[in-house]
């Protein structure tokens, strides 16, 4: 699953974390292998302290790396040249177009309004059906949404 900055601080947003931990829990027990990307390890740059801790404290074995390429780039670029966002959300749209690009079952997100949304949802599995890549399921890492099992 491809986890986008706000899924690691939402281990420690008080709104959040009760809903986040099991989540989390899965990834440490291996059931879940998380995709993470460039553009997450720089938004954790400006994260608290203790999300870059927890995330440098995620054993390597549970990570798969993606990095930004021209592909991707471009990709992001068509969600917003569509207006499925504005040009101020080109970082989400790399996450959408990353997770996309590297076929992750599930994109997972706390960000309701530019990522986890109907609408933008619908927008951007749009434009990937056009260009003839993968549909992308976006969920929030709820789990009974993301885990097998839980209920």
């Amino acid at each position: 699953m491809y986890v986008d900055s706000s899924v690691v601080g939402g281990k420690f947003n008080t709104r959040l974390v009760e809903q986040t931990k099991p989540f989390w829990d899965a990834v440490e027990r291996g059931e879940i292998t998380i995709i993470v990307s460039d553009v997450l390890i720089d938004e954790l740059k400006d994260a608290p302290e203790r999300a870059r801790e927890f995330y440098r404290s995620l054993p390597e074995s549970l990570i798969e790396r993606v990095v930004s390429m021209d592909e991707s780039d471009d990709l992001a670029e068509r969600y917003i040249a569509e207006k499925v966002v504005g040009e101020s959300n080109l970082a989400d749209c790399k996450h959408i177009a990353l997770a996309t690009l590297a076929h992750a079952d599930v994109l997972v997100s706390w960000n309701f309004k530019h990522i986890v949304n109907i609408d933008r949802i619908r927008g951007y599995n749009s434009i990937n059906e056009k260009l003839g890549y993968p549909r992308i399921e976006i969920r929030p890492p709820y789990p009974y949404e993301v885990i097998h099992g839980e209920t």
